[in-house]
């Protein structure tokens, strides 16, 4: 009896569709799209920079006066009579002594501007002067060390404003230069959007993209990119002529002269440079159909909401964007298209309202922007959102949303351990085709090693399986530039001159290739015997806690539910993690309640809060700071409860519900551990419900499909376990004939390894062929290992 593993694939029994499965997401923070995407080499261009930005920014941020030769200026800011009202403020230079020259520099981002010897880079800057006219202007780049490697002569010929451009050329290369703006005579020099970019954007567009980030992008070969965020589509002013207003596209088309300044809410300043039709056309560029996100009239960050008679211009703004992507040059916002420079629809079939919304404000918002959009566009496809925990109360809200008024997806986002996925593979194996579809819109496991791209790549192979149900998943953040981080992990990471993909890139990057069309049946048999399911009960010290905030625990008691043991603490413990306290060594922020082995107990304390930002916090099941489970009431902004679980210093949210803590006021606490089921109440109610499952890895994770157009099989199997597995792959319902296997692999590294500036490919695939006879074929997936095979079919 033949007893050797296998992977049958039946390449005649198809399945589910994959569709737009796997795709990008872009969200300007980290400085993603100024100073990264968005090619643009000065920093604050037009002067615009405030301390609503960020409390250090200026209008002078990242420019410095120049006096040279004697020369002697001052340089201020005004607004008196802008170029044009959206960008209010510019540049004066008022020459006292020209020297040999005055003026300013800008410094770029990162290191400075970076340059490459015999390359072209396009500056543009408006100025105006009050007299001196025939005096040049002078235009330089100056390496790290003072010299001129690129240069330009304008002559300002005028008292008005206009626009002067000019190519340099760099004699050298260095990362560190400086745009330096010079000139003499007397009187006033006034400039404003002054702007340099390389001549090499990608696919040489103005006001284009950095070359090689985009390059990586559009190698990935994603089947959508969703934009503009995240974070930034729903936090601020609900005014769109505010400068920390929420983002409104309407503000990000149109020349960059008309774009106004806007806060970005990850603490930096966004031009807008990178806007609408940019994100269209870039789609368009790469082949990835556009998912724009729209704000539906909810602040869930500041509880700013639109009155529901207030929502129809927010509305407005939903069906517009569609018609600015889908209208013919007849209509309003195609003909603004058109004459942006792109005469014939970009297409659109997907639209998002709101990006994590919790709360029943957006969702009693929701209904009449899915409502609108379907009246007059009964084809497209919208989403709703169901928050940013993968379980819980506004989770499920979400989802009853969506149920409610048939919303084609449903946004899921979730950042957890690596063990958090690995437990968690069958997530969807239960969803339903005839309901809303999940579009997971942001996922990642907390890290850029080898590891978590090896277990996220398992991840995938189950989303593939699940198409029926998963329509839509995305990797995030994208972008991260290394100068100015906001969050991490991130795929993608770079400076002023250079960038590298993470293994997570290389992950999404094979499954995005190679995705194919439609689901293959696939089985394997006699596959190594898993080990034993082992769901050990949660065990582990008792801590209660304080972060942020001052609270008092009282009657506390803890009961052995199996044995009737009851155990009372008589001290009233008081804890203090305010910002007064921290100051002082002496602020007590912790107290040890107990270590049980018990494996069903329940904890009971009365609870009250006297001060702070935050509520409280009970750690359980803790085998050291970096092993522990924790229940959170009134975390992050004071809304949650919420149980989670750490392994290994990294986070999961296991479940989350609304609440709010409240000053002076006395909740009884009930926290209930049934083997590694968890419940939590206040005041008797039940709040959080969930089971903190531990990993029962599968000797092998994998999925088939079929590409229709080349025909191909594809076989994607992940290897989590650190031992070899020889398979036999065995392609069913084929004739027997010469094929080729087209091998694309990552293994051999070690689990910690991440990529660098120093070693970008230290992870990535290697690639080879396999040439076989008959219907199939041996393979050794190594152990820890990422493969994936496309079998060419011989054609007759």
């Amino acid at each position: 009896m033949d007893t050797k593993p296998k992977l049958n694939v039946y390449t005649q029994q198809t399945g589910a569709e994959l569709g737009d499965l796997f795709g990008i997401f872009f969200e300007d923070l980290n400085h993603a799209a100024d100073g990264g995407l968005y090619a643009e080499l000065v920093q604050n261009r037009s002067f615009e920079f405030d301390p609503v930005d960020r409390h250090d920014y200026h209008p002078l941020t990242a420019w410095e006066k120049v006096e040279r030769g004697g020369g002697r200026a001052s340089l201020s800011v005004e607004d008196e009579s802008p170029f044009h009202p959206e960008n209010p403020h510019y540049a004066v230079i008022e020459i006292l002594e020209p020297g040999t020259g005055v003026g300013l520099s800008n410094a770029g981002f990162n290191t400075g501007i970076p340059v490459k010897a015999g390359e072209n880079y396009l500056f543009s800057v408006y100025m105006r002067r009050s007299g001196s006219f025939g005096t040049p202007v002078q235009v330089l780049i100056e390496d790290s060390g003072g010299a001129v490697t690129a240069s330009a002569v304008i002559t300002v010929d005028s008292a008005g404003w206009q626009k002067y451009e000019a190519v340099l050329t760099a004699a050298s290369t260095d990362n560190s230069c400086r745009l330096v703006i010079l000139t003499g005579g007397a009187g006033r020099l006034e400039l404003d959007m002054v702007s340099l970019f390389p001549e090499k954007t990608y696919l040489g567009r103005r006001n284009g993209l950095r070359e090689d980030i985009a390059v990586l992008l559009a190698d990935m070969k994603p089947k959508f990119m969703r934009f503009p965020g995240g974070c930034l589509v729903h936090d601020g002013s609900l005014n769109p002529d505010d400068r920390n207003s929420m983002y409104r596209w309407k503000k990000t088309i149109g020349d960059v002269t008309s774009r106004p300044p806007r806060r970005n809410n990850w603490g930096y300043n966004q031009t807008l440079g990178l806007g609408y039709y940019e994100y269209f056309q870039f789609c368009e560029d790469i082949g990835a159909k556009a998912i724009p996100v729209l704000p539906g009239g909810y602040d869930p960050h500041h509880g700013r909401i639109v009155p529901l008679d207030e929502l129809g211009p927010w509305i407005q703004d939903a069906l517009d964007v569609i018609e600015f992507a889908r209208g013919d040059a007849s209509t309003e916002w195609g003909a603004v298209r058109s004459s942006l420079g792109h005469p014939e629809p970009f297409g659109l079939d997907y639209i998002a309202i709101g990006n994590e919304e919790v709360g029943e404000p957006f969702f009693e918002r929701y209904p009449y922007f899915h409502k609108a959009i379907k009246e007059r566009y009964p084809d497209m496809q919208v989403i709703n959102s169901s928050g940013p925990f993968a379980a819980g109360g506004e989770y499920e809200r979400g989802w009853a949303s969506a149920r409610e008024h048939g919303s084609d997806l449903v946004d899921e986002h979730y950042y957890q351990s690596p063990e958090w996925f690995l437990a968690n593979m069958d997530r969807y194996d239960l969803f339903k085709a005839d309901e809303p579809k999940v579009f997971l819109g942001e996922y990642a496991s907390w890290g850029n090693t080898y590891y978590n791209a090896l277990v996220e790549a398992a991840f995938m192979t189950r989303l593939e399986q699940n198409a029926h149900a998963v329509g839509l998943a995305c990797y995030a953040p994208m972008l991260c530039n290394v100068d100015y981080v906001n969050w991490k992990p991130d795929m993608i990471w770079f400076d002023n001159h250079q960038v590298f993909g993470t293994p997570n890139y290389y992950v999404q990057k094979l499954f995005m290739n190679h995705q194919g069309d439609r689901l293959l049946h696939i089985e394997a048999e006699h596959l190594p015997g898993q080990p034993e399911a082992l769901q050990q009960p949660v065990k582990g010290s008792i801590v209660l806690a304080a972060e942020k905030s001052a609270v008092t625990y009282r009657n506390i008691t803890l009961t052995n539910n199996l044995t009737g043991e009851r155990r009372v603490i008589e001290e009233i413990v008081e804890l203090d993690d305010t910002e007064a306290a921290a100051s002082k060594e002496e602020g007590l922020r912790s107290f040890p309640l107990d270590d049980t082995d018990w494996s069903d107990y329940t904890l009971k304390l009365t609870a009250s809060k006297n001060g702070g930002v935050r509520g409280f916090l009970i750690y359980f099941g803790m085998q050291d700071g970096m092993n522990r489970l924790n229940w959170e009431l009134g975390g992050w902004q004071n809304q949650d409860s919420i149980l989670s679980a750490v392994s290994g210093g990294r986070g999961s949210c296991l479940t989350q519900s609304l609440f709010t803590v409240e000053n002076d006021t006395d909740y009884e606490l009930e926290l209930h551990v049934s083997g590694r089921l968890i419940t939590a109440a206040i005041n008797g109610i039940e709040i959080n419900r969930a089971e903190d499952r531990l990993p029962e890895i599968q000797p092998l994770y994998y999925t088939a499909s079929v590409e229709d157009l080349s025909g191909d099989v594809i076989v994607k199997a992940v290897n989590v376990l650190d031992t070899p597995l020889s398979v036999r792959v065995e392609l069913k319902e084929l004739k027997a004939a010469s094929y080729t296997a087209e091998v694309h692999e990552l293994s051999g590294v070690a689990l910690d390894a991440e990529n660098s500036f120093a070693d970008p490919l230290k992870v990535s695939p290697s690639t080879r062929a396999i040439a076989f006879e008959g219907t199939g074929f041996d393979y050794d997936f190594p152990g820890q290992s990422v493969t994936l095979l496309r079998i060419k079919r011989q054609h007759s």
